[in-house]
């Protein structure tokens, strides 16, 4: 480590490098993978049906049906 700016205490600098070395132990302990979310929180859901695909009169497909 290295100090930059200021002029820090032994007692500051040794809470910053064990706060440096907690967090390092932590991440290199891997954390456990995070839970995929729900189908209902999918925002996709509220969709009806596939979106229309680009083109001439892509236009009208959005609004009406068939």
């Amino acid at each position: 480590m290295r100090v930059v700016r200021g002029n820090p205490t032994p007692e500051e600098l040794a809470a910053a490098l064990a706060v440096v070395r907690v967090r390092a132990s932590a991440a290199s302990a891997g954390e456990p993978p995070r839970e995929t979310p729900s189908a209902w929180s999918d925002p996709a859901r509220t969709v009806p049906g596939p979106l229309p695909a680009p083109g001439p009169g892509a236009w009208r497909r959005t609004f009406w049906p068939g």
